[in-house]
């Protein structure tokens, strides 16, 4: 090889070489926007430091608890308000594991739990070895991104699925696999490796609510079949009070009494949107933050709780009368609970 081909082919490896430690360094960010994006997933999903714990609340958490050291998928069903979604993220962050919370939705797909091909890498290789001729080479492959199922199910994280029964049946699909056969099956068109064998560390906790509000699916008997399945209810009084004064810091006492008050709206079966805990804890945030006194003399406290619970009832024309009927009821409750 004379000298001045061998300078053409330094020139080319410098070349390559810059090249290659530009595609390092785009493949280092990326991998870091990843990890940034992860962290932030993960750390959202995170219990509640306010979180109450009364004997009924650990009863549940520890049966809970145990079904998931079995290896099994747990299933929290239950109406609006009891708390599903709170204590799930709690009883994940027990584990120990980082956690990665999945939303249901009605248009949510199966390869925005699992993946797909987002974006390019392109490769570009200039050969001059020869002084005469100029050969170039252009390559582009696209980028296979995991999202956040094939993430936890990799990395051993534990999955909080939310009411995944607003998702599509057949998006929750690849489900069967993971919670059966602990195979995740991917995509083939997008990926050399067809399966993925699911970390022994991964766990799925599931929420849902009755199939009869609007946008909730009938889950499949298949995934059903494979879920342990928990039923929640309102929780007793004494942890409806704790749970007003951990959100609200309210003193016990006057918590205590709002909670009575939505709990009798609640037993009356007055209404067409069940009051929940919900209500007593916003009605408890305003009194401790407007500092009102939770008392049936206080017009402005009157005025909280009658903006809080008549929301419960349809608004319309035809309803007026049973509105009116309805207030004088909430009126009457608040004077016997908070007067």
């Amino acid at each position: 090889m004379t000298n001045a081909q061998k300078l053409k082919s330094a020139g080319n490896e410098q070349e390559r070489s810059r090249f290659d430690r530009k595609q390092f360094q785009e493949k280092q960010e990326f991998e870091r926007k990843l990890l940034h994006l992860d962290e932030r997933t993960t750390a959202a999903a995170s219990a509640r430091p306010d979180f109450v714990e009364t004997p009924a609340v650990q009863e549940i958490m520890n049966r809970a608890l145990g079904y998931l050291d079995a290896g099994l998928p747990v299933h929290f069903r239950g109406p609006a308000g009891t708390g599903k979604t709170t204590l799930a993220l709690h009883v994940a962050a027990q584990r120990g594991r980082p956690v990665m919370l999945i939303a249901g939705d009605e248009d949510l797909r199966t390869a925005d739990m699992v993946g797909g091909q987002f974006g390019y890498r392109y490769k570009r290789v200039v050969d001059n070895f020869i002084h005469s001729v100029k050969k170039l080479e252009e390559d582009a492959v696209q980028r296979w991104v995991d999202s956040r199922l094939t993430t936890a199910c990799r990395e051993g994280l534990v999955l909080v699925y939310d009411e995944f029964t607003r998702s599509r049946p057949e998006a929750n699909n690849v489900l069967l696999g993971v919670l059966e056969e602990r195979i995740l099956v991917l995509p083939t068109q997008a990926r050399k490796d067809q399966y993925l064998k699911v970390h022994p560390e991964f766990r799925a906790i599931f929420t849902s609510n009755p199939q009869e509000y609007a946008g909730v699916h009938e889950a499949q008997d298949a995934l059903s079949d494979r879920l342990l399945t928990m039923d929640l209810d309102y929780y007793e009084r004494e942890t409806e009070v704790a749970i007003a004064v951990a959100r609200s810091h309210l003193a016990e006492d006057q918590a205590a009494r709002i909670v009575d008050l939505v709990r009798a709206f609640r037993a009356s079966g007055e209404y067409d949107q069940t009051p929940t805990l919900s209500g007593s804890v916003m009605i408890s945030k305003v009194c401790a933050t407007q500092e009102l006194d939770a008392n049936a003399a206080d017009p402005a406290f009157v005025s909280v709780c009658l903006d809080v619970l008549e929301s419960k009832t349809a608004f319309t024309v035809k309803a007026k009368e049973r509105r009116l009927e309805q207030r004088k009821m909430l009126l009457s409750l608040i004077k016997h609970h908070c007067g």
